[in-house]
């Protein structure tokens, strides 16, 4: 009855951690298009699927794991100690707007409507 043998099981990993992501840090995605995060959603899903096709579940997996490195160092390193803003938490959102090229009044416009 489960069987884990078709690409249905990569689908499943993907949309798992693309969920969790969203529920969890979609709070800093707040003002990226929604184009634009299903985009990436759906280019990764492709990619990990591409990779299964062609060179195997295991090295597709290897592959996804591997992209835990660049966000280690993007949250623990660069944000932090390049940026001045923490990487868990976009603080202080001012630096953390300023660094994604958004508008920072957001917060002002609020207070005057």
């Amino acid at each position: 009855m489960w069987s884990t043998e078709s690409l249905w099981f990569e689908i499943a990993v993907v949309s798992i951690i693309y969920a969790l992501g969203n529920i969890l840090m979609g709070h800093f995605e707040e003002r990226t298009p929604k184009i634009r995060r299903v985009g990436k959603y759906l280019l990764t899903l492709v990619a990990v699927c591409c990779v299964s096709i062609y060179f195997g579940r295991e090295v597709s997996m290897i592959v996804l794991s591997l992209f835990i490195i660049p966000l280690l160092y993007v949250h623990g390193y660069y944000l932090p100690k390049k940026k001045g803003i923490n990487g868990w938490t976009g603080e202080p959102k001012s630096k953390y707007y300023e660094f994604r090229k958004w508008d920072k009044d957001i917060f002002s416009k609020e207070k005057k409507e």
